[in-house]
This record gives C-alpha cells, structure tokens and sequence, in this order.
C-alpha cells in the first residue's frame, strides 16, 4: 500500500510506540556526515543517535560492505552455529585492539543485551548473587540491566526486579568498602555518560579495579557510549589504565547498525557451553549484515584515527562557551561533552530553540542541569564552529 508522503507523521503518532511525551518529531528524508535533511531544513546532528554515529551519516564504505554482505546473504541460523566471516573477522580485529585478557566476543542485538549476558556470566563464574552499580548509572531498559541502573524514579514502577542490588557512589573511595566477597560483580560506566560527563577522579578505577581484584570480584566496564574513539582514545579501559574483567559494548560498534558485544576471556566465556548448554542464546546477535557494518566501520576507525582529534575539538567547544553569563560548568571526555547551565527550567527551554535553530541536542538522563553535545567523531572545524555559533546565540537570548 503506498502511502503519501504528508501522511506519514499522522501515522507515525498513530501506530509507533512513544517513550516520551513529546519526540522530536523530525522527518529525516536523508542523513550525510554531520548533518541531517528533512524536507526543507538540515540539522546538525550533536547527539549521534547519542554516540551511535562516531563515523557520521553515510559512510560509503560502510554502506558499500553492507550491500556486499546483503549479497552474500543476511540471517542463517541461531548465533553461534555457523562460521560467517563478518563476525569472526570483526572479533579478530576487535580483541586485537583490546587488553589481552578481552579475547572473546559475544555478540547481541543492544547494550541491553550486553550487560545483561555480563551480569549473567559474573554470577555463573563467582557463584555470587549480589550485583553492585553507581547511582547515576544507566545500563539499559530490560529487566536485569534496568535493576541496575542507579536511578530509582526509572526502577520504581517495574519492582520487582533483581535481588541482592547495591548502588554505590561513583568517585567515592569509602564506598568501595561495600565490595565484599559476597559480591559477584561491580557494573560501572568509566565515565558516567547519564549522569552529565563524570569523570574518575583521583585514581577512582584503579582503586576499584584493587578492590574488585581483593574480593575477587568481577569488574565490568560499560562502555557502550565511551567506546569506539567517543573520549579521546579507542576505549575509557585505555584512556584510564584499566583493565575490567568484562567490557561491554554496543552504539558506535555496529558503524550504525544494530549491534551489541560482551567481551570477556575464552575461559570465562565457556561458561556457557555446560551446564547448561546454551547459557545464553541470542536470534540475531551478530547478524552478519550488522557485523559487516561494524567491521568496515572499525577498520575506518583505526586507519584514520579520528579519535586522535577528539581533545582537540573537545577544547574547542570548552574554549568557545565556558566564558557565557548562562554557562556554570562544563565537563568533558572527549566529544562527550555536557554544558551545564545550573537550571532545568532553561535546559527545557533550550533544546527546542536549538532544534528551531536547526542543532540538535538532547538531555541526560540523569542530570537536568545539563544539556549534551557529542557530534560525529568526523567533524570539520567548520562545522564545529557552526553549531557552536548556534548554541552561542541561543544561550545568549536565554
């Protein structure tokens, strides 16, 4: 059935889920690099489908080891029992680039999913229940990931969920103290992405990473925002010297397509195979069209070094905005920056004047205070200056 064009957004309303109140609304008709087109308008793209898109819109070689993989074929058979060279390429690739101890991938459909395969392998390895996260934590909406999550206005009306929980504070050293050996694992973002850009201070990971090391107690890194060059380097693991028992990933993995990966050693990864068979199963995890995609993607990454240049235009944006009446604090990894302006009333009012303006931006989850600017890793000084004289202009008619 063809439908006409200025119908479309009458259905979109009328038969998509919705998860907020008021979406964005935006009818893209097509994406290139840092920008997106509707019919009449572009928009600077400065969320990247929140760290989605590292390498921008329409990267001809991702595209085109899409349509070879397409060719080839998509979907054979449940993950696991068939050799497709998407994936094995790509994990070859992926834990060459790891510490070595993450040699073994497992692949999934979403960052969900990876946590959720993470919190599973660390209890069947320690033989422990209790789990342990940050407040201000996000690690996704599905059962287990969201008990985890450090934010109870999201977990409330969902309980029950997991037992044997703890939320602890990120960069508090005393609270490591509730790391015992009763603990099976600690789920931490190295840098808190929800939570408006906090970084470790004072040695925090490493002096995790002892604690967790004294309890023997599994340490997994959520770098499914942090990955693939977001803060400066190819992983905050590397960024920060340290080394977790399990990395999780997903965003900018799949080069745009839908991918997420638990990454872990093979010994402890075997923990699946018995006992029971099958401990975790996935459909369509590390599909190969998806793989295909990551892969190119990857290999786009490593050759150019886009996240070489991330400080620098990290700089550029703290360098152009901390001296604004309406700035309080800016806070920064990378291209993962938050602007904080000390008041949810005008972070309210200045997504939608940025958008009208032709920028997008978007809020944290768990910081109202603050709006976020992470742009393709790919930008042009140009560009960047663009949608900086954008945000200028709207925060000085605030």
């Amino acid at each position: 059935m063809e439908i006409e064009a200025n119908s479309i957004r009458k259905l979109f309303f009328q038969h998509v889920a919705q998860t907020s109140p008021a979406p964005l609304g935006l009818e893209v008709q097509r994406a290139d690099g840092v920008f997106l087109y509707t019919k009449n308008k572009k928009y600077l793209d400065f969320v990247s489908g929140v760290s989605v898109s590292n390498l921008g819109h329409g990267n001809k070689e991702i595209i085109a080891a899409v349509k070879k993989q397409v060719d080839d074929y998509f979907h054979l058979m449940v993950y696991g029992e068939m050799i497709e060279a998407p994936q094995v390429l790509h994990a070859k690739l992926l834990t060459s680039l790891l510490p070595e101890n993450l040699n073994s991938v497992y692949y999934v459909n979403s960052g969900s999913e990876a946590n959720e395969v993470a919190l599973k392998l660390a209890k069947r390895i320690t033989g422990r229940t209790e789990m342990i996260s940050c407040v201000n934590a996000y690690h996704g909406s599905s059962h287990g990931s969201l008990s985890m999550i450090g934010s109870e206005y999201f977990k409330n009306a969902y309980r029950p969920l997991l037992p044997d929980v703890r939320n602890i504070r990120f960069n508090n050293v005393d609270d490591l103290k509730y790391i015992t050996e009763k603990t099976a694992c600690v789920l931490i973002e190295p840098i808190q992405a929800e939570g408006g850009v906090i970084c470790p201070k004072d040695n925090y990971l490493k002096k995790l990473r002892k604690r967790c090391d004294g309890t023997s107690t599994m340490l997994i890194f959520d770098e499914v925002q942090t990955g693939f060059g977001r803060t400066g380097s190819l992983f905050a693991c590397l960024k920060y010297d340290v080394v977790p028992d399990i990395i999780t990933l997903a965003k900018a993995l799949g080069g745009g397509m839908p991918l997420g990966a638990c990454v872990s050693s093979v010994e402890n990864l075997e923990a699946f195979q018995k006992n029971p068979i099958l401990g975790h199963i996935t459909t369509f995890g590390g599909h190969p069209v998806c793989c295909a995609a990551a892969l190119a993607s990857l290999k786009i990454l490593v050759r150019e070094k886009y996240y070489e240049d991330v400080e620098r235009k990290s700089k550029i944006i703290e360098d152009a905005l901390i001296s604004n009446i309406q700035v309080k604090e800016i806070r920064r990894a990378g291209l993962l920056v938050a602007i904080d302006l000390g008041d949810k009333e005008k972070i309210s009012s200045i997504i939608p004047k940025l958008l009208k303006q032709g920028l997008i931006s978007d809020y944290f989850l768990f910081n109202p205070t603050s709006f976020r600017i992470a742009p393709p890793l790919i930008i042009k000084d140009e560009e960047l200056e663009y949608g900086l004289n954008i945000i200028k202009k709207v925060l000085n008619s605030l």
